[in-house]
Parts: structure tokens; sequence; C-alpha cells
């Protein structure tokens, strides 16, 4: 059988959801926050970074905007207990995809996803599909009632 590649995985699970949004395949990375605004052609804030952590053995996925700076403090409170950012193994593991191109929905596993106050200033949002070249737009209360995500303020400063 052959392996279901992450953007046609995202595209399922946005079908799933009731999202009607077009993943991107793009000849440029979306790696980072700052590829992917040059990519697609947007502000680096209008990028929604999915950060993954640990609290313990659970898999907690941060939603920010690319311009903004998580503070671990405040995503702890949010979660309820001690998080630490997770190593490159935990998060295929934890989610399906490879850092870098970790989407804030479609996860193999269960997830707990937080987004930040910040990022739903924004009328539109890219976010990674999949893979680090693939990306889909989306209003961030869609995203949010979606993906089930609890709304913190989660930002450094």
């Amino acid at each position: 059988m052959a392996k279901v590649r992450g953007p046609d995985r995202v595209r399922a699970a946005l079908r799933a959801l009731g999202l009607d949004c077009d993943v991107v395949t793009l000849p440029d990375s979306t790696r980072t926050a700052d590829e992917a605004a040059r990519a697609v052609g947007c502000s680096v804030g209008e990028i929604a970074k999915s950060l993954v952590f640990r609290a313990g053995e659970r898999a907690v996925v941060a939603v920010l905007s690319g311009e903004d700076r998580l503070d671990p403090a405040k995503l702890a409170a949010a979660v309820g207990s001690e998080v630490a950012r997770a190593d490159a193994r935990f998060v295929r593991d934890a989610t399906g995809f490879a850092i870098g191109g970790v989407p804030p929905v479609g996860h193999s596993g269960p997830v707990t996803l937080f987004m930040d106050t910040r990022l739903l200033r924004y009328r539109r949002v890219w976010a990674a599909a999949g893979s680090p070249h693939a990306v889909f737009a989306i209003e961030p209360d869609r995203l949010r009632e979606a993906g089930g995500a609890a709304v913190a303020d989660l930002g450094a400063g």
C-alpha cells in the first residue's frame, strides 16, 4: 500500500472537519514563518505557526502568528502543567508530521490545541499543510472552531 503524503492527509482532515480550504504546494520552502511568508506573498504575521510541546506524554500544539514568540510559562499555565519543547521524534510520533510541516489539524494522534489570542487579529492566515512546501489559508476563527482550540494569551512580551 502506498504511503499517503502529508498534504493529502491534511486535505482529508480539512474535508472531514467541513473546511473548504485549498492545500497549496509551493516550489519554495515554507519550513519557517519567514520562508512561508516569502513563498506565499504575505506578512510574517499572517503565518500560523504550529509549535509542538510535551506535557508529560501528552502532545500540546500551540498556534501563533509567525511574528510572535511563545512564552512557555503562559502555555504551561494554559495547559495546567509543565511543558517542554518536543524533540523531532516526539513531534513525528505524536502528530504524524515532521517539524517544518506540522499543521494545526489532522494529527495522527490526540493533541491538545491552543491558539494565541493575537492570531485572531488577522482576517486570514496561512498554516502548514503537512510538508515544508505546502500551506493552506483559513480564517483564524474557523480554525479555532474546527480544531477545538482553546484561545489564550501565549505570547512573550
